[in-house]
């Protein structure tokens, strides 16, 4: 079984129904990339992936786990950044990712190491020992994808990384994902840039009205057409008088 799985994979919140009967499926050693307008979905299938929400059908499953009830040693190989990093204020960013390398089991010295690492492949040496509480948008950002590559994840699930990043950072990040997928990483990104999606990623699947509508060639030329023709076919089947 894939790392990531959604089977038939429905949720309604607040009596408004947001997935409908979704599959979707990510490989070890891959990039996934989900793109949609807003209000597509991507944000609520990655908190269904990652066991923040209940299903109203259907099952997300992770590392052979369903997500709901998955034990602690599938979250420690499962690294993610959702909206927004999670992070304490009042400690360095060097001190954040020691308590996020704590968290996943690691040691101190591999902790301090890898670090050091990602610190400096992402640009961040100036700032890492600064409260994170003083830190730009962008320099959080960092520390949060920082946190989620730490451990080495088995699967590492990633909504808007590259929001607030610099021109740099955006190819630090772009150089990280391709060597956690060259260590076999199940990745799943969501992302509105399509241009640099379609730098990295092996499939595209294009959410719309809370389902999968079509997969995007990823190395083929004029993408975002590609998208919103996607979009407009669906969005024509859907409101098409039956």
């Amino acid at each position: 079984m894939n790392p990531l799985v959604a089977a038939a994979l429905g949720c309604t919140l607040r009596r408004h129904p947001v997935l409908a009967n979704l599959d979707l499926e990510v490989e070890a050693g891959t990039v996934h990339a989900l793109v949609g307008l807003n209000g597509a979905g991507k944000t609520t299938l990655i908190r269904l992936l990652l066991g923040m929400l209940a299903p109203t059908s259907g099952r997300a499953v992770i590392l052979g786990q369903d997500a709901r009830t998955a034990p602690p040693s599938v979250w420690r190989r499962v690294g993610h950044l959702v909206e927004s990093p999670f992070a304490y204020p009042e400690l360095t960013a060097r001190e954040n990712l020691l308590a996020a390398g704590l968290l996943r089991g690691l040691d101190a010295h591999t902790i301090a190491r890898r670090a050091t690492e990602l610190i400096d492949a992402l640009g961040m040496g100036p700032w890492a020992d600064r409260r994170l509480r003083t830190l730009s948008l962008g320099t959080r950002q960092k520390v949060g994808l920082a946190a989620a590559l730490l451990h080495r994840p088995d699967v590492l699930v990633l909504d808007e990384p590259a929001n607030s990043l610099d021109p740099l950072a955006v190819l630090a990040l772009r150089e990280q994902l391709s060597v956690a997928v060259g260590r076999g990483t199940a990745v799943m990104v969501s992302s509105h840039h399509l241009d640099e999606l379609a730098r990295y990623a092996d499939r595209i699947s294009v959410l719309h009205r809370g389902a999968v509508v079509g997969t995007l060639s990823a190395g083929e030329p004029d993408l975002e057409h590609q998208f919103f023709e996607t979009v407009r076919v669906a969005e024509l089947t859907a409101t098409a008088p039956r």
